[in-house]
């Protein structure tokens, strides 16, 4: 029989490889999405949801799995969240068209859901102390691991096996986490769970999915369709509803009474941070670097590596520093750093070699990694010890959650600016304009160029260039102005202990 300290490091490695599965799960489809078009077709909308689909269902669903955890057993909801990423994951090599893939793709974020809300409550319950610190710092290094080498590890599959293998990856490790947890881990649940806020996630739930509609239909029907404005406006009253229920729930999901700490606040904007000036760019590069330069899937690979791998190292540099220097400060010049990043980058056309983009993706990736190693311990040292539960759940849906609504608003804005760029230079229809700066913003170059009659691909690419850098001048400026507020809120000193928190207990 093994012993329970051999239990609880089994528990942390099927953890940790949960961890480690899911930036496969978020970087794969990205590399591959031009072979994923290719085989399945798609709209551009449909094609936007290969990525969306998945972190809309994982940020909408996260907190609601954590009271499903704490009411039903976390064991029991950890098994079966790492069983259903490996089963969408073999069902999206299965998808016949492209709808189906965006269903599985849903599937796969409500178990990356399951499993990362009950895993890590599952680790809070069996390791205490320094233990407990040191037990999230490797979750968040295989969290760093997985999003630093995913990149690469999928353009090498894609390379050699194809896209297929790409998809399997996150179940396989899965499967694997499952095999280790499923005989050694013991049950555990909250005697006092309140169970499952179900008007509040409901209609958290529907505001989050109808605003992402909304956007991501808006390039292909226009911002004054009246789907769009129906969608947003559902939004809208759907997110009102959402308020109202958790002001007036006794257990609500989300404790809207946590908002009135000024540094609580700022935490979140903190979180939201890394969609904009960073996460984005996990999605946007490779299209760009695979579907409209044509590079191969392992090259692309190599060039997010460089702006990835910054996560491995940067949180350790913040760790020192925050013994020195306010968490605003530290988090403010990291993200000043990453916005000059994205000012270098804009400068970089399409084609541009691997030693002229290398500077602006380590800089942005060295930026970024200063607060993303202070934020998970900041979430919970800004707030009374009781209610640190309550808000590590808050801050990981409003950043998986941001990251999902930053997407799609990119997303429309790159293809807006391109279709600005098209018709300054080409004489087609605006019909045809819009979509062509749809496909060109989703990759799909031979069919944007069949779209333009007499525009080359020197051209498509120059205009969609500029519109490129005008996007990442606009999302600079933003994380400029975030700096400012980030600072603000949080330019108080950390005493040096909860600096360490905020770096151990980092989970991405």
């Amino acid at each position: 029989m093994s012993s329970p300290d051999s239990n609880k490091a089994w528990l942390l490695a099927a953890v940790c490889l949960a961890a480690l599965g899911m930036p496969l799960s978020f970087t794969g489809p990205a590399v591959v999405l031009p072979a994923i078009r290719d085989a399945l077709g798609g709209t551009p909308v449909q094609l936007n949801w290969v990525t969306n689909a998945f972190m809309l269902s994982f940020g909408a669903t996260l907190m609601a799995a954590g009271a499903l955890a704490d009411a039903y057993g976390r064991k029991r909801v950890f098994l079966l969240g790492l069983a259903v990423v490996a089963l969408s994951s073999a069902l999206l090599t299965l998808a016949p068209g492209i709808v189906a893939f965006d269903l599985a793709r849903a599937v796969q974020g409500l178990g990356s859901a399951a499993a990362f809300a009950a895993g890590t409550a599952a680790l809070a319950q069996v390791f205490d102390g320094p233990a407990r610190l040191r037990a999230f710092s490797l979750i968040g290094t295989s969290f760093g691991v997985g999003l630093s080498c995913g990149s690469i590890l999928s353009g090498w599959l894609a390379d050699t096996v194809g896209w297929h293998a790409v998809m399997l990856s996150p179940g396989a490790v899965s499967l694997v986490a499952l095999g280790l947890a499923a005989p050694r881990m013991r049950e555990s649940r909250n005697p006092q769970a309140m169970g499952l806020d179900v008007p509040g996630t409901l209609s958290f739930t529907a505001a989050l999915s109808l605003l992402t509609l909304g956007v991501l239909q808006a390039p292909d029907s226009g911002w004054a369709s009246p789907w769009v404005l129906a969608a947003l406006a559902g939004a809208l009253a759907m997110g009102a509803a959402f308020i109202a229920i958790e002001r007036r729930v006794a257990h609500p999901m989300l404790d809207l009474s946590l908002f009135r700490f000024p540094r609580f606040v700022g935490v979140q904007l903190l979180a939201a941070a890394p969609a904009y000036g960073f996460v984005v760019l996990l999605v946007l590069l490779p299209i760009r670097f695979i579907g409209l330069e044509g590079r191969s899937a392992l090259e692309a690979g190599g060039f997010m590596f460089a702006l990835s791998g910054p996560i491995l190292v940067a949180p350790t540099l913040a760790a020192w520093l925050a013994h020195r220097f306010s968490a605003g400060a530290i988090s403010a010049v990291g993200l000043l750093v990453c916005a000059a990043g994205l000012v270098w980058l804009a400068r970089c056309a399409p084609g541009t070699s691997l030693h002229g983009l290398v500077g602006p993706l380590l800089l942005i990736g060295a930026g970024i990694g200063l607060p993303w190693g202070l934020m998970d311990g900041l979430a919970v040292s800004v707030v009374p010890r009781e209610r640190a539960g309550m808000a590590s759940g808050i801050f990981n849906t409003v950043r998986v959650a941001g990251e999902g609504i930053a997407l799609a608003l990119v997303g429309a804005g790159l293809t807006a600016l391109v279709a600005l760029q098209l018709k300054a230079s080409s004489s087609p229809s605006s019909v045809a304009v819009s979509q062509a700066a749809q496909r060109v913003a989703t990759g799909d170059l031979a069919q944007a160029l069949a779209l333009l009659p007499g525009m080359d691909r020197a051209a498509l690419l120059h205009a969609y260039g500029v519109a490129f850098g005008t996007l990442l001048c606009v999302l600079a400026g933003v994380t400029v102005l975030t700096a400012v507020v980030v600072f603000l809120f949080l330019r108080g000193e950390v005493e040096s202990h909860g600096a360490e928190a905020a770096l151990k207990c980092s989970t991405s």
